[in-house]
């Protein structure tokens, strides 16, 4: 019979376990090796069964064995230094403390908006590398002490688990989660109720959402959930499940994520003292309408939505993780506008200055839809994208919101994203490393931010030098590291025939049929890992191009290889299934079947599994559609070595030391297919000529001497800098500190003169033009000037009614393309010269220094200024040159320069 209700019932822990509730409830255990460690002593049957979840091992330990535990002295010690570690850690100051004991100007808090976030495997709300990126960087700013509040949503089903049909077709389950068997707790208000967020939907609707949240070390996570009693069954199903139905049903999580979230982030701060945000991160588009909410909470205290707007751009930074723009959620306007004005949210904010935000108004954008992303960018004052690459990327992709700019100009930067070492970093890699510099120091040093002078006074991952911890793994002897490799490989082979086993168990196979999987991959050959979500510029099936060569690969007679592949498709990504059955029949064969294997239901308890025990992490996307792919980055913590595409954080790293490029066709084969086919070839034959010759090139000891080497480098150069630390550190100095000096810049009076000020210029400036240019030069000879020399120029500028101190006048000069196109440029100012002509031309004038060589061109052009704008290129508006405005200037007899 079948249960009509579920609940837990939970031992009651002895006063002296009680520390074990908080260690449980605190999500640090994630990441740190003696609380698992605690736990696991707890009850060494049940941990696995409790898929190593303290949260769920305690609802089942029997009160015999916690009484035995409350009775035994040397588990009580263990028990009070581990809380007492904890308290240590959750209270004391850390690097951010220290920067702002320095005198630092820093953010008192910081509100940190994702769709999802992957912390552990225990609170399943992620889906792939944008929840895993989220997890990490609330674990690095607890490490590192940033005063970070998380904000989700709760996902009643979570992403969905995978597994496979007998012909190996993709099957989706949801799992339904119980909120209190998760490492949640409650948020209430003083007298015990729980705390409600409260959003007005059309037609006098409303969608309530409780509050959950996860302890992460110092960092809280608040996720909103609308499975509560007060909705109705649709308003219910919002958080039901991640990136599920329809655009109407991903508009309300967005709007419960965005202004629910501001909403939870004020309950919170209230109830705990926490200091109120100054900061709002969104990362990525899809919590955008944070930037909405508070709006109306500012125009609330009387000032007007355009000055309001200036107080939330300031303090807003906006992090975009996609390289396409398909990747980003576009809404019907009228859907839009249907929920925000009177008769929905944001009462008193008027919609005709909300839908503005989202218009696609480049050439090209749909004017119809609203673009979440770039509602993202016009609310942030401050953008970045995830490597340096996307952040090119970015720039073209989103230039049409900067017209006249090149895209070097737009204004967004780029952090590359990093990884958090210690969830990631395999304990026996880690054992190896403390055994050089102490665990105490080995953990700083993974954790990528010091405490009490731990970098030895170098910063971890920065130009300058590679951390002396670091350095010490040079020290470390080749039979110890190769000795390591073998082992984390041997647990690799086992794991995956445990999982393979229960996968063809759950195709339908008979025990008898499945004798086979005992010899599936060997620990001693050259293992190569594959896994990550399954969209088409991935790329999962590259390696399947050629059959004939690949299974010459495997089955190679000295040099062998052995695959281990798993990803997810999306549940509506037909394509996308198509590749994984068309990967999974290929490893169905008996002839490869022992070397290449596919793994169902990709996710972080799998992937602490594969990244350890791979010799090489292969990625294979279309260039220069991944915006950074991590997951390289956490094999390479392990010692493995990268075969990728360069693109990402790999285009920026790469060097032949740490791993292999393989080569692109993207400038040369416009064609898909055989583009596929010529990186296809060059894949192979990297593989069979590089890849495999190095690791089964043995000294006399049976050492791979080269090959370990490059373990080593890759250990102790690339190491530092793919660090999480290192990540939420750039965040903090290049754009969270920025980012609360210029939102404590604008007070009210501050905020309103900023606002008319833009008012004014936007008005002004059809009027704005470079009428007139004239340069002389000391030295001209045949129509060159010579290195050194100097151009003076003059030039007269309409203003449109603004005044000389609202504008730059600026000269942008470099070197030249055969189109007259400036590359590497940069940009001088020009200062006003004399006072406006009776056309209300003002003259400006300065020099231009000549110190290139090579075919060298300029330009002139104004820019508004003013001193709260971050850029020049800010407002989107800049004047150039008119046809014919530049008058070629003698210098000399008959000698034009131009």
């Amino acid at each position: 019979m079948k249960a009509i209700r579920r609940f837990t019932v939970r031992p009651v822990l002895p006063d002296s376990l009680q520390p074990l509730q908080d260690l449980a409830r605190n999500l640090r255990w994630s990441w740190h090796t003696e609380t698992r460690e605690l736990f696991q002593a707890v009850d060494p049957e049940g941990w696995r069964p409790a898929d190593a979840d303290p949260v769920r091992l305690l609802g089942n330990v029997s009160a015999g064995r916690l009484a035995e535990l409350a009775g035994d002295p040397q588990f009580l010690r263990r028990l009070t230094e581990v809380s007492d570690d904890l308290r240590a850690y959750r209270d004391g100051p850390r690097w951010y403390q220290d920067q702002l004991a320095a005198g630092a100007e820093l953010p008192a808090a910081v509100a940190y908006f994702s769709p999802e976030f992957g912390v552990t495997a225990a609170l399943p709300q992620y889906s792939g590398g944008l929840g895993i990126l989220a997890g990490d960087h609330l674990k690095a700013a607890s490490d590192l002490g940033v005063p970070l509040i998380g904000v989700g949503l709760l996902y009643r089903h979570g992403y969905f688990r995978q597994s496979l049909s007998r012909d190996g077709w993709q099957q989706e389950h949801y799992p339904v989660l119980d909120p209190n068997e998760l490492p949640l707790t409650l948020v209430r208000e003083a007298d015990g109720t729980p705390s409600r967020v409260v959003l007005a939907l059309p037609g006098g609707r409303s969608l309530h959402a409780c509050v959950w949240q996860a302890q992460v070390g110092r960092v809280p996570l608040l996720l909103l959930d609308s499975d509560v009693e007060e909705n109705a069954a649709g308003e219910r199903d919002v958080t039901d499940r991640l990136y599920g139905g329809g655009s109407h049903h991903r508009l309300l999580q967005e709007m419960l994520l965005g202004i629910g979230g501001v909403r939870a982030v004020r309950t919170y701060c209230r109830l705990t003292g926490h200091p109120a945000p100054e900061v709002f991160h969104t990362n990525e588009g899809h919590a955008g309408f944070l930037g909405l909410e508070r709006i109306r909470e500012l125009c609330g205290t009387g000032l007007d939505f355009g000055a309001a707007l200036e107080v939330v751009r300031a303090g807003a930074v906006f992090t975009t993780h996609t390289p396409v723009p398909a990747g980003i959620d576009r809404f019907d306007r009228q859907l839009v506008a249907r929920h925000f004005g009177d008769d929905g949210e944001l009462p008193g904010v008027p919609v005709e200055r909300i839908l503005p935000l989202g218009t696609e108004t480049y050439e090209g954008g749909e004017p119809g839809l609203f673009n979440m992303a770039v509602m993202g960018l016009r609310l942030a004052q401050r953008a970045n994208g995830v490597s340096t690459l996307h952040g090119a990327v970015s720039r073209e992709m989103f230039s049409g919101l900067w017209p006249g700019f090149d895209p070097s100009e737009v204004p967004i930067t780029s952090v590359t994203n990093g990884v958090h070492a210690p969830t990631w970093v395999a304990p026996e890699v880690f054992r190896l490393g403390a055994g050089k510099v102490g665990a105490g120091r080995a953990g700083d040093a993974l954790s990528g931010g010091p405490v009490e002078g731990a970098l030895d006074g170098e910063s971890l991952g920065r130009p300058g030098g590679t951390p002396k911890r670091w350095d010490a793994v040079a020290g470390i002897p080749d039979r110890e590291i190769w000795d390591l490799r073998r082992v984390l490989r041997e647990q690799l082979v086992t794991e995956v025939r445990k999982r393979l086993y229960a996968s063809w168990r759950r195709r339908g196979a008979g025990t008898a049929e499945l004798g086979w999987i005992d010899g599936v991959l060997d620990p001693e050959v050259l293992t190569i890992g594959f896994a990550r979500r399954v969209p088409s510029y991935k790329r999962l099936t590259l390696m399947l191009r050629d059959r004939d060569r690949l299974t010459g690969l495997l089955l190679h007679p000295e040099r062998p290889i052995q695959i281990v592949v798993a990803g997810k498709a999306h549940p509506a990504d037909d394509g996308g299934k198509r590749l994984v059955q068309e990967l999974v029949r290929f490893s169905d064969d008996p002839r490869v079947r022992h070397r290449i294997v596919f793994l169902p239901d990709y996710g972080m308890g799998m992937a602490k599994k594969l990244y350890p025990g791979c010799d090489v992490w292969l990625n294979n996307p279309l260039r220069p559609l991944e915006a950074c792919g991590t997951s390289g980055m956490k094999a390479a913590l392990n010692g493995c070595l990268n075969l990728s595409v360069r693109d990402g954080w790999w285009d920026e790293w790469y060097e032949p030391d740490f791993g292999w490029e393989i080569p692109t066709a993207d400038g040369s084969a416009t064609d898909e297919d055989r583009r596929d086919e010529l990186e296809a070839n060059a894949l192979y034959a990297l593989i069979e000529d590089r890849v495999a010759p190095r690791f089964y090139d043995r000294d006399a000891e049976g050492l791979p001497e080269r090959w370990v080497e490059m373990v080593r480098r890759t250990l102790a150069t690339l190491g530092p800098k793919v660090l999480a630390g290192r990540m939420v550190r750039e965040y903090v100095e290049r754009l969270y500190a920025p980012a609360a000096l210029a939102r404590r810049s604008l007070d009210p009076a501050a905020a309103r003169e900023l606002a008319q000020w833009k008012a004014r210029v936007r008005a002004a400036w059809p009027g704005v033009a470079v009428d007139h240019v004239e340069a002389t030069a000391a030295t001209v000879a045949g129509g060159s000037a010579e290195l050194g020399s100097t151009l003076s120029l003059r030039v007269r500028i309409a203003l449109g009614g603004l005044d000389p101190d609202d504008v730059e006048v600026q000269v942008v000069a470099g070197r030249v393309d055969s189109g007259d196109a400036i590359a590497d440029a940069q940009a001088f100012p020009l200062k006003p010269a004399g006072g406006h002509d009776l056309e209300d031309r003002w003259l400006y004038e300065g020099p231009l220094a000549l110190d290139r060589t090579g075919p060298y061109g300029y330009t002139v052009r104004v820019l508004p200024s003013h001193r709260l704008l971050a850029s020049g290129a800010e407002l989107g508006l800049v004047a150039l040159p008119a046809e014919g405005a530049v008058e070629e200037a003698v210098d000399g007899p008959g000698v034009l320069l131009r």
